[in-house]
């Protein structure tokens, strides 16, 4: 748990959390490391806007001046958003202290933000797509493996958030994604349809672990998963909007022509994840950004809607 000193909630979330009203917590990465300005902008206000209009208050979180702030005004968006290029760290749980103690600004990824929800109190996180096993993790085509495998697995078996999210980000493995889920314990759970969601697309083609109808009978897990003394978060799989999703073979087709280009390009490490994803953005015409934003959005508003049922008493 992050020590108070180090901890700043914005009042609106403070009193919302103190009366027992829902409450969402919101990532910052996708301000300074997602979309460009002024969309990202745009994005995380619709967002917060979305979480609204379901019934709750949003809280994005981000780090500034040795702390972690769990609730950003339109001002402290602005200036997250404007920031100087390479100004502003992308914070995890490997980095977060030290993020800390520089004293500079750093956006949340879902780890991060997960630590600071936990830590504030709020139970449900929405977020675009989690990290997970990178493809060549463990080995690629020349057969050496690179371990690549995000920090989000891990905080998703250690902290107890639930985090809405339209499965892991579709570049990735996302088979070996669920197994390593699976061996840390963590439960995915995808809303109304019985395969995990592609991300970019509806489907995916792969079984959910477990399906539920809708947002009613996931709070009903989540109940349960707490009473079972289970301390690990979970993933809520929410699939993107049909009307803004790609069909599957051309998310597909996008995916695998954008990763064929970056081996061939040789790019590696920290450098693949963002040049594929713009890689996939100009081979679809920009119709990824576009189910990227939906799904943001309706996930957000999903949160609220979780929030407040897992607010509200059982009768």
């Amino acid at each position: 748990m992050i020590t108070p000193d180090r901890l700043v909630i914005a009042p609106e979330v403070a009193d919302a959390l103190r009366d027992g009203r829902p409450v969402v917590a919101l990532e910052s990465t996708l301000i300074s490391h997602g979309l460009p300005y002024p969309q990202c902008v745009e994005v995380a206000t619709a967002s917060e806007r979305a979480v609204r209009e379901s019934g709750a208050v949003p809280a994005t979180v981000a780090v500034n001046a040795g702390r972690m702030l769990v609730g950003l005004s339109a001002d402290e968006l602005d200036a997250l958003a404007t920031a100087p290029k390479g100004s502003v760290t992308k914070v995890s749980r490997p980095n977060l202290g030290a993020a800390i103690a520089s004293g500079g600004r750093g956006a949340t990824t879902v780890a991060a933000t997960m630590i600071a929800a936990e830590s504030a109190g709020i139970a449900v996180f929405a977020t675009g797509g989690i990290g997970g096993v990178h493809r060549g993790a463990l080995g690629g085509r020349n057969g050496e493996a690179s371990f690549d495998i995000s920090a989000d697995l891990d905080e998703l078996a250690r902290t107890p958030v639930a985090v809405v999210c339209a499965g892991p980000k579709a570049i990735l493995d996302v088979p070996l994604t669920l197994e390593y889920l699976e061996t840390r314990g963590v439960p995915v759970v995808s809303v109304g349809i019985s395969e995990v969601p592609g991300f970019y697309s509806r489907l995916s083609g792969i079984p959910a672990p477990w399906s539920v109808p809708d947002v009613a009978a996931v709070a009903d897990v989540i109940r349960a998963h707490r009473a079972m003394g289970l301390r690990s978060g979970l993933v809520i799989c929410n699939p993107v909007p049909e009307a803004d999703g790609l069909p599957l073979d051309v998310a597909r087709g996008a995916i695998a022509q954008a990763i064929r280009e970056a081996e061939e390009a040789g790019v590696t490490g920290q450098a693949v994840t963002p040049w594929l994803l713009a890689r996939v953005a100009a081979i679809t015409g920009g119709a990824s950004v576009t189910a990227n934003i939906a799904l943001i959005v309706n996930n957000a508003r999903t949160s609220g809607y979780l929030a407040g049922l897992l607010a509200s008493p059982v009768a």
